[in-house]
């Protein structure tokens, strides 16, 4: 009978389901309004990056004539309908949450107003800021008489614009006109009455000056709308042994502003004669996913909205809070040499990081610095760290991972930047991408080498770390810091096998060693003893574990599960999976962390992960978990995971139905709201020893 339940979800609709909680933040009233247009924002940015990615890549197996894929879980072509009906869904929900956040935004004295909205005030700071502004970055092309339609830019803003005569009608022109979003910002606060903000879109400051643009010519009406082309995102990397990967990235991000279109979205009030023109000369005149939308697109772009307005329409900011076990004015690794530290972004600062790395830039017996990079800030202090470093005589070595997607040609620009400064850069592992989070400082202490360790399930980016809920363990142990030392030489002579007890290593140990520990938990079940696994991560989508997990929960396993993003794991089912329970939090802070708790009969074992349970991660990909030993370090992880497990204002239950429905709160439970909690817990800590924020 289990046989014939359906076991898993496709993980493209899981992921659709993820974003419509996004979504939900945006719709909640109660909260910060301009955070509910930030949701917005985010909501929309992630379903650019799904189009680019995840649904290039299903277009790719339809292409190749795949029938059915265990990877997404249908056939290609029943996912890719799948996903055009869910996707036209979460756009009307998203028209439908905008439309209620602008009458918030009126009530609230703040106005997006368009070119015919302009006071005569405001008309004119808008034609000077055109002039000055705008208009010296507008190229119109002409394409009505080309031969071949203009080249689309992945997810460019476009106006298209069409000019008649009225009286004659065979008199018209059309030009196509790229938003010069990624140089200006999108929006622009206006000179206002006192109490009332005006903000208009760059769009429509170019379509106040079309007149202007086309002064030349003799049109009675222009008008503009607006287009969007969404490519396939995936590198095709050059197998060519005569080139560097470094070059064979740099070319490759050149085919992907090339690759083939998985998304055109238009504005539905578009004359049709222009529409199918601009279809006809991107030959997708039969192309599945043309989506009719609104004036306006790349609602990404609301992440960076004004701060207009009341303070109360922003989310209160938390100063990072001071670890308890790193005060002010004491050596970072002198700390580190008498105990364990445990970080939790953004609940702490990630100065410590960057004090550690300072230190280690000027400290005269410190001779070598090796660390990992994913993504880096936009202004990285890290990487102004360890160039440092290198001017203070320091060997430093940085595994930087130049295919980490959409950073690509920030880190191609880091990597130069180190290079020059005179570090060693090794640029990944052929054929396994570098995730795992780590940094190794060797210290020379009596006459002994040293080795000092972070490890961690985030990255080293001072940007993400206030927004990213991650957590890294800072550790001087030699259990640790001998198998760090391991990885890196793995990294440098990756012909050499190494073996380790203590860190659980993809991708050649890790999938067998947490069967392992499940296993344990199984075997433990079935002779009647406690087992329990609590886990959490931003995606479980690996069958192979799944099915792990589905054998635990048969053998009387309880799974409890924090998974913020995509889940085909389905929890609840007789015979198959009672014994889990899932949930997903999406607040303010982007869940990211990934943590494992194994009961292992009440000697409980602890792991912080860089890896989510997915294939990529756990075959494809160098990532590492770090046992955590340390007993109160175990406590507080232990009570980190229960905070999460009790929030009852912003968890939401994973199920069969994926209708995303809030975890119901008691009537004996007060709110929970775990992320304000987790803050309130870690600020308590502190404050006990003086080290508040």
């Amino acid at each position: 009978m289990v046989e014939k339940l359906k076991k898993y979800v496709n993980r493209e609709m899981s992921w659709l389901s993820f974003n419509e909680r996004v979504l939900q933040e945006a719709a909640d009233p109660s909260l910060p309004l301009l955070e509910r247009l930030k949701f917005l924002g985010i909501f929309s940015s992630n379903q650019d990056e799904f189009f680019s990615v995840r649904v290039g890549t299903v277009q790719r197996m339809i292409d190749a004539g795949v029938k059915s894929s265990e990877t997404i879980g249908d056939s290609p072509k029943k996912t890719m309908k799948m996903i055009h009906k869910r996707v036209l869904q979460l756009r009307d929900k998203f028209d439908e949450v905008f439309t209620e956040i602008e009458n918030e935004l009126q009530k609230a004295n703040i106005f997006i107003i368009n070119e015919t909205e302009l006071t005569l005030q405001q008309q004119e700071f808008v034609r000077e800021y055109f002039i000055s502004k705008v208009r010296p970055r507008l190229v119109p092309i002409m394409f009505r008489e080309l031969k071949k339609f203009p080249y689309l830019k992945n997810q460019a803003i476009y106006l298209a614009v069409a000019m008649y005569k009225y009286r004659d009608p065979q008199d018209f022109n059309y030009a196509l006109i790229e938003v010069p979003a990624d140089v200006l910002p999108r929006f622009l606060p206006l000179p206002s009455d006192s109490g009332t903000n005006h903000v208009i879109m760059l769009d429509d400051v170019i379509r106040f000056g079309l007149t202007n643009i086309f002064s030349i010519f003799d049109y009675d009406s222009i008008t503009a709308y607006t287009i969007k082309l969404t490519r396939d995102a995936e590198l095709d990397i050059e197998d060519d042994v005569m080139k560097s990967f470094f070059e064979k990235i740099s070319e490759g991000l050149k085919q992907r502003e090339r690759g083939e279109p998985v998304r055109f979205v238009y504005d539905r009030e578009m004359p049709e004669d222009l529409l199918n023109i601009i279809l006809d000369g991107l030959k997708m005149k039969n192309f599945e996913n043309i989506v009719p939308g609104g004036r306006y697109h790349n609602a990404r772009d609301f992440i960076n909205f004004p701060e207009v307005g009341e303070s109360s329409l922003l989310y209160e900011k938390n100063k990072p809070i001071r670890h308890p076990d790193l005060p002010v004015n004491r050596s970072i690794m002198e700390a580190i040499r008498s105990k364990d530290v445990m970080l939790c972004y953004p609940y702490h600062s990630f100065n410590h990081m960057i004090d550690l790395l300072r230190e280690a830039a000027i400290d005269p017996n410190v001779t070598t610095i090796k660390m990992t990079l994913y993504r880096v800030a936009k202004n990285s202090n890290v990487v102004n760290a360890l160039i440092n470093a290198v001017k203070n005589g320091k060997s430093v070595t940085v595994v930087i991972e130049l295919q980490a997607r959409f950073d690509e040609m920030a880190n191609i620009f880091w990597t130069q930047k180190l290079e020059e400064a005179g570090a060693t850069i090794i640029d990944g592992v052929p054929g396994l991408k570098v995730h795992a989070k780590l940094c190794k400082i060797t210290r020379i202490e009596n006459d002994i080498p040293v080795t000092y360790a972070c490890i961690g399930t985030g990255n080293f980016n001072e940007s993400t770390a206030h927004v990213y809920s991650d957590h890294a363990l800072l550790t001087s142990n030699p259990a640790i810091t001998s198998e760090v030392k391991h990885i890196f030489d793995f990294f440098e002579h990756t012909y050499k096998h190494i073996s380790y007890d203590h860190l659980i290593v993809a991708p050649h140990y890790m999938r067998n060693k947490i069967y392992r520990l499940i296993n344990d938990e199984i075997r433990n079940a079935r002779a009647g003893k406690k087992a329990y696994i609590y886990l959490k991560m931003n995606n479980l989508v690996d069958r192979r574990m799944i099915e792990k997990l589905y054998n635990a929960s048969q053998a009387g396993v309880k799974i409890r599960m924090v998974t913020r993003g995509i889940c085909s794991l389905i929890p609840g089912i007789k015979g198959l999976s009672e014994n889990i329970e899932i949930t997903s939090i999406v607040d303010k802070y982007l869940e990211h962390s990934r943590v494992f708790i194994f009961c292992n009969g009440g000697d409980e074992r602890y792991f912080i992960s860089s890896a989510d349970w997915m294939v990529r991660n756990l075959d494809r990909r160098v990532e590492v978990a770090i046992p955590i030993y340390d007993p109160s370090i175990q406590e507080e992880l232990k009570k980190f995971m229960e905070i999460q497990f009790a929030d009852n204002t912003k968890a939401r239950i994973i199920d069969k139905d994926q209708n995303n429905r809030y975890v119901k709160r008691k009537r004996s439970s007060g709110i929970r709201r775990s992320q304000d909690e987790l803050y309130t817990f870690f600020s308590d800590k502190a404050s006990k020893t003086g080290e508040v924020p």
